[in-house]
């Protein structure tokens, strides 16, 4: 591509600070961005990243798909929720006008394990447009294509095991009460345990009718699958609760969390394939404890078993680094709802991002 790529950032809180900054410093050019919230409509979006005056206004979000249509950017970077119904109208706003999106939403990373009816439908509507829609983050490569990067050293693999962990202090008080902290283990039990029995055909159509919402790894492990060409017979998914042998204080919940009580949760995603690997990944969040940090591990078993560990991993920054590297991919690849393992490995730019786009 011989100018800039022009983008438009959705949603301006917390990670855009980073991808808009990222995407800027990698000589793209900002066009617009939107938000909900009143306090932050109206403002430079110097004042969100913390730089010089940039000149764009940051815009109501509900103002996105007439700005979008007038402004018709290469690329929207969508970072809000967690879940693709959740993303819809973004989605939409952006694929009704042929303008590419990539999201920091981890469902979205692969969606069509868990909201195949409205994964299929944003893709016909990005196809109909002539766009791509996708997500991408720290799960695209740390839990990814690093994962599949290094089976590619493997002669045998039977087990592919997984997890990653997060102190969800971090998170807010919503969060940290969906993973069961402060809860005692029967109120655990009762109130998220409860689907712990459920055979990969029940759990599978309950989260396909959006009343189950699987863990992060539920869409990781079909990304794997996907990726690596793997037929997935059953997944099933476990949350156990983690306690701590003393009393834990949570600023978040604003509370003791007594010893003995769940401090947070595991949940562990198995999924068995036709073609003899078994992928157990698990995600854990919980209050830590002082001596506790992030810890991202995996192991491949087979000929030969291998490790790898990133401890301390700075999640928002490598998140934001790993979409904005994803955007030269997004543009080339073809129309549709197109997850990662589609897209070609992606690479550390030295050049601007439009000398990596080969489309134009």
């Amino acid at each position: 591509m011989n100018r800039k790529i022009r983008f438009a950032q959705y949603g301006c809180g917390k990670m855009s600070r980073y991808l808009m900054r990222y995407a800027i410093e990698k000589g793209c050019e900002l066009v617009a961005a939107f938000d909900m919230n009143p306090a932050v409509i109206g403002k430079d979006v110097s004042e969100v990243i913390g730089c010089e005056s940039v000149g764009i206004k940051v815009s109501d979000a509900a103002e996105a798909t007439r700005i979008l249509g007038e402004l018709n950017p290469d690329v929207c970077i969508i970072a809000t929720r967690s879940t693709v119904e959740e993303l819809k109208p973004a989605f939409e706003a952006c694929a009704a006008n042929g303008v590419n999106a990539i999201t920091t939403c981890e469902e979205a990373l692969y969606p069509w394990n868990s909201s195949p009816d409205l994964t299929a439908e944003l893709d016909k509507l990005a196809k109909e447009h002539g766009c791509t829609l996708c997500g991408s983050g720290y799960p695209d490569l740390f839990w990814g294509t690093m994962i599949t990067n290094l089976a590619a050293s493997s002669a045998h693999i039977t087990k592919i095991k997984g997890s990653s962990s997060y102190n969800v202090e971090d998170y807010g008080i919503a969060l940290a009460q969906g993973h069961g902290a402060g809860l005692t283990i029967e109120e655990f039990e009762k109130e998220i345990g409860n689907y712990n029995s459920l055979t990969s055909d029940e759990i599978g159509a309950l989260v396909e009718k959006g009343d189950y919402i699987p863990s992060y790894m539920w869409n990781q492990n079909g990304w794997l699958c996907s990726q690596m060409g793997l037929t997935v017979i059953s997944q099933t998914q476990k949350c156990i609760p983690h306690t701590y042998d003393k009393d834990l204080h949570s600023e978040t919940l604003g509370m003791t969390i007594k010893s003995g009580y769940a401090t947070g949760m595991s949940a562990i995603v198995t999924t068995e394939t036709a073609e003899g690997i078994t992928i157990e990944t698990e995600c854990i969040g919980k209050v830590y404890s002082p001596d506790e940090y992030d810890k991202n591990q995996w192991t491949l078993y087979g000929e030969p078993d291998t490790t790898i560990t990133v401890e301390r991993p700075a999640t928002v920054a490598l998140t934001c680094a790993t979409i904005v590297n994803r955007i030269p991919q997004l543009i080339d690849a073809e129309p549709g709802y197109i997850t990662t393992d589609k897209f070609p490995y992606s690479q550390y730019m030295i050049k601007p991002a439009n000398e990596y786009v080969k489309k134009f």
